[in-house]
């Protein structure tokens, strides 16, 4: 339970937050004439601005309170997958394909990564079909809402329920109206605001490390020996190194194929202001990154993961942490409340981006493809887009709400199970459309395919025949037992066969155009 002294401090602290986001969400929505100013945007930010607005993006509610609760239940093995292995194959992705990207994004004006897709292989169907898709993404708008209702519901002492339609009804009301515009602005100071955060969650337990790292690793022992080893034979998540470094590995490369990730780089004006762009992102975003040992710190707070005698959930632990931490004296107080701020921040700032992407695809690529004939003019769009938002509303309160009431480990799993295979349908179409000028259509398409119906088959098919036909796939059959299944082992699986078919036919394409380039050739010598 929170302080009357914390309760009324957050209160404050969230109107301020309130009042200044709605004063730059006006001033962004002012600007904004179609839905092309809503999806990227038409005001000149600076590199960094928008370097800053792109971590706070990827830095979502997952970062800094879901993912450390996992590390506070499974120890040292989940830092080494979600705090060394992802971060650098994902920040190694984002350099990569953003600069790519961009070039080919700016040049065929792609609001979405389904245009992009669309535009890149001459398919309407294939860019109705990644439209479609991406309505996965809302399992990552839960993901956020429970995050953030959590921190809200313990730091003010209120119900669950109530703080999940307030939260709703205020972020999805805003971003009826505000767009890109307005979440550079609004992402700028929530990433300041995360970046003074960050540092004060790694610095709340410099006690632990006294006496060195392997004393503090030894505190881990006593409760639990796995807990101290970089692979947790007893989690769900990390067992062994395939799971830890290979899997991770692939779904870091890959989620940056994400629209509110991918697409940031469409904000930039010019061209040499890439460099600066990136540098900016992938620095501050390896700050946050770092966060994830915070929960080792609330393992130690909370030894046997209860308060009272009450056993906290996975998703709890964090805010329960903060609470405990920054509770004695008005200084500690004062801090603990600027933490609860940047809990909040590194939620909405991706919220936000969810929100824009989603609502963009659904209006231009969903609606505008099936009945713009119907709409002959383009000012509408606007009015549909908010339409769609609400829509997103009321679909994600229901699904939020069952989350927090029955939640399987942790919210993560289902937002991972959504997003991871979202992204791993668009990876290879994106690696292909960006690398390889002459790929045609039947490639990329086989490839998403493939990557759709592997991904739902690890994930779903083959854990049935295991559990009921007690079939063996080696060492790959503990991956598919149990109620509870890791989503980055189905998602680095079905990457890796659709990435060996889409270049299977690749080369095979290739191969019959030099035959028959070599058979037009020969006809021409007759």
């Amino acid at each position: 339970m929170a302080t009357s002294l914390q309760v009324t401090g957050t209160w404050i602290l969230i109107g301020i937050y309130a009042g200044m986001v709605l004063y730059f969400v006006i001033r962004g929505a002012l600007s904004i004439k179609n839905i092309s100013d809503y999806a990227v945007g038409n005001v000149s930010f600076s590199p960094v601005a928008i370097g800053l607005s792109l971590a706070a993006s990827i830095t979502s509610a997952a970062t800094f309170v879901i993912n450390p609760g996992l590390i506070a239940v499974y120890g040292l093995a989940g830092v080494l997958s979600f705090g060394f292995v992802f971060p650098v194959a994902s920040m190694i992705s984002l350099v990569v394909l953003s600069k790519a990207f961009r070039k080919y994004g700016q040049s065929v004006k792609a609001l979405t990564i389904a245009q992009w897709i669309g535009v890149r292989y001459k398919s309407k169907g294939y860019a109705l079909f990644m439209a479609f898709l991406s309505l996965l993404l809302i399992t990552f708008i839960v993901l956020i809402l429970v995050a953030i209702t959590k921190v809200l519901s313990k730091s003010l002492n209120v119900d669950e329920i109530y703080i999940l339609i307030g939260l709703i009804t205020f972020v999805f009301g805003y971003m009826m109206f505000g767009g890109a515009n307005s979440m550079v602005y609004t992402n700028t100071i929530q990433a300041i605001i995360m970046i003074f955060v960050a540092f004060i969650l790694l610095g709340s337990g410099y006690e632990h490390f006294k006496g060195g790292i392997d004393a503090f690793l030894a505190k881990f022992s006593t409760i639990d020996p796995n807990l101290a080893r970089t692979t947790n034979p007893a989690s769900l998540l990390f067992r062994d190194y395939f799971e830890i470094i290979f899997a991770q590995a692939i779904v870091g490369i890959a989620v940056v194929c994400q629209p509110h990730i991918i697409t940031k780089s469409l904000l930039l004006k010019k061209e040499k202001d890439v460099n600066k762009f990136l540098y900016t992102a992938v620095i501050v975003q390896m700050l946050f990154y770092s966060v994830i040992v915070v929960g080792m710190y609330a393992r130690l707070t909370f030894p046997d993961l209860s308060i009272d005698g009450v056993p906290l959930k996975t998703d709890g632990i964090i805010p329960a942490y903060v609470l405990q931490v920054f509770a004695k004296g008005w200084v500690s107080v004062i801090i603990g409340l600027i933490v609860v701020l940047g809990l909040i921040s590194a939620g909405m700032s991706t919220l936000e981006g969810l929100i824009q992407s989603v609502s963009t695809t659904i209006t231009s690529d969903i609606i505008q493809v099936l009945f713009g004939k119907q709409i002959k003019n383009q000012n509408t769009y606007i009015y549909i887009n908010r339409a769609v938002i609400i829509a997103l509303a009321v679909v994600s309160f229901f699904i939020t709400y069952d989350q927090i009431l029955y939640p399987k480990l942790s919210v993560a799993i289902l937002a991972q199970n959504g997003v991871y295979a979202y992204f791993s349908v668009a990876f290879i179409p994106i690696l292909f459309g960006i690398f390889s000028k002459r790929s045609g259509l039947i490639p990329p398409l086989a490839a998403s395919i493939t990557a759709l119906v592997v991904y739902f088959s690890v994930y779903y098919f083959l854990p049935v025949l295991v559990q009921s036909y007690q079939l063996d796939f080696g060492f790959y059959t503990k991956y598919l037992e149990g109620g509870i299944r890791n989503p980055a082992i189905a998602s680095s699986t079905a990457i890796v066969f659709s990435a060996l078919v889409g270049m299977a036919l690749m080369m095979y394409q290739k191969r019959v155009e030099k035959s028959e380039i070599r058979y037009e050739r020969l006809q021409g010598n007759l």
